[in-house]
């Protein structure tokens, strides 16, 4: 059974994150394994409270996972310090890891900030030039790439930027453009600067809680079953579409999707 490992926060409401990462890993029959960050006290309805592990603890909770069930592909979510974006980047480096997925999460569906602005820029450094592919929304898409965003010209160019960032030829970019408006396309820029533009409708919901980590992680399962990255692309679309319309109407905010929407 090939593993996924997920790095990243945990989501005390159980709609993003660490539990998140776990649903979706579940659901697309592979085997989880985790790697915490942070831990949160939230819900639907913000973020109350973030304790961040030790960066050495974080360090020896990827060693202690790749020394015995070693992943077959990696997730990376929430890192809130330059510290922890350093511990994993090195850890990683060590374990010598393939198919990195890397979803910098900057912000929570609620608007609460999750990321300080020193570990950005150690994300930048450190982080994206390991990752196979990175997935940002457009607000992380303009931080990342240092370029602002209303159009799809815009989605295009900054795209280029990113994948320069990581190194250019060989790295793949997927910025998801749900954030422009009347929009809900995304832009997969592939290992070899070719724009594929992924075209849907928009879901009308205001249920999108752990969205985004669910994309991601559900990419890395596809990379862990040994689809190619546009595939692993096109079949985690199809499995967060799915999620999306058939969320469970949770929460008194930005509610959760339904991650086992195809078990039903």
């Amino acid at each position: 059974m090939p593993a996924v490992l997920s790095i990243a926060g945990s989501d005390s409401s159980g709609g993003a994150g660490i539990q998140a990462d776990i649903k979706t890993i579940i659901a697309h029959g592979l085997y989880a394994e985790t790697a915490i960050t942070a831990v949160t006290a939230q819900n639907t309805q913000g973020v109350f409270g973030v304790v961040e592990c030790d960066p050495k603890f974080v360090s020896l909770q990827v060693k202690t996972v790749f020394d015995d069930i070693r992943p077959n592909a990696v997730k990376v979510g929430m890192v809130g310090s330059s510290g922890i974006v350093n511990a994993i980047a090195e850890s990683l480096v060590e374990a010598q890891a393939t198919n990195i997925v890397l979803d910098p999460v900057m912000v929570a569906s609620s608007g609460s900030v999750l990321m300080a602005d020193e570990a950005v820029d150690a994300l930048v450094e450190k982080l994206l030039p390991l990752a196979d592919i990175v997935t940002p929304n457009i607000p992380e898409a303009v931080v990342l790439a240092q370029h602002a965003i209303s159009n799809e010209e815009d989605m295009a160019t900054a795209a280029r930027k990113i994948q320069e960032a990581m190194g250019g030829e060989g790295k793949w970019v997927l910025m998801k453009g749900g954030h422009l408006e009347n929009a809900a396309d995304d832009l997969l820029l592939t290992e070899h600067g070719r724009e594929v533009w992924l075209r849907h409708k928009h879901i009308d919901t205001p249920n999108t809680h752990g969205a985004g980590c669910t994309l991601s992680s559900a990419i890395a399962c596809g990379l862990a079953r040994d689809f190619d990255m546009q595939s692993a692309v096109s079949k985690a679309k199809t499995y967060i579409t799915g999620a999306l319309e058939h969320d469970p109407g949770l929460g008194r905010g930005s509610g959760p999707i339904d991650h086992m929407w195809e078990t039903r």
